[in-house]
């Protein structure tokens, strides 16, 4: 499982590779100094965890998440306490305060889970004003445009994400998600029932009681993936 330890401070960084040496399922893939330089690194690296400081120059942690497409793992270093409530907002694995024990950083290794696919969108960060999640694709119900923007359907929350829904479409796996119409896409895991209407357009029910209504064309294709 390979790792990413982002940290600005050389000494953190040695110290937190000194401790991961225990768990050899854990291979240090690099490091970043920086939130900019930590950008370059996961885009290149494809880590399956970050090592994550809060507080950095220039990027803090969260600032960071916020400018990733598909977020890793995330497993929070940082020498303060005071920002553990925000980090669980946004599910983090954990939340390590430094000086980092061994045993805590052991039963955060323990969380870890190796990616299935580094192509498909897995995890998408998510701010609206004070509020942040990040959030598993899967349990993502509904996914409809609103201009440059996507809302997105999931729990309870309705949030936008400034990210049109044909750049995230491209990164969904197309045999969970489902096309419904220009502004809309549906994960077929969260439909509930399906209803037939005039001409024979289907009325698509999401779990929650969310309808979609589809076209004649995206009924006969929803048809084939349901074998109906």
């Amino acid at each position: 499982m390979n790792a990413l330890i982002i940290d600005d401070e050389r000494m953190a960084r040695q110290e937190l590779r000194r401790l991961l040496s225990a768990h050899p399922d854990v291979q240090i893939a690099g490091e970043a100094n920086s939130g900019e330089q930590a950008l370059e690194l996961i885009s290149r690296l494809t880590p399956d965890v970050i090592f994550l400081d809060v507080q950095m120059p220039g990027m803090s942690g969260f600032q960071l998440l916020e400018l990733l497409d598909d977020v890793p793992q995330v497993i929070f270093t940082t020498a303060y306490d005071e920002y553990a409530l925000k980090a669980f907002e946004v599910s983090a694995l954990d939340y390590l305060v430094k000086p980092i024990a061994p045993a805590r950083l052991a039963a955060a290794v323990t969380k870890l889970r190796p990616r299935q696919d580094r192509v498909r969108l897995e995890r998408v960060f998510v701010k609206d004003g004070e509020r942040c999640w990040l959030v598993r694709v899967s349990d993502i119900l509904l996914l409809e445009s609103e201009g440059n923007y996507t809302r997105l359907h999931f729990a309870n929350e309705r949030p936008l994400v400034y990210r049109s829904l044909a750049t995230l479409e491209e990164r969904l796996d197309p045999a969970v998600f489902f096309r419904a119409g220009r502004q809309c896409i549906l994960n077929l895991k969260w439909v509930e029932g399906v209803e037939t209407g005039l001409g024979g357009n289907l009325t698509v029910r999401m779990r929650g009681g969310k309808c979609v209504e589809l076209s004649r064309r995206q009924s006969i294709r929803f048809r084939d993936a349901f074998s109906l």
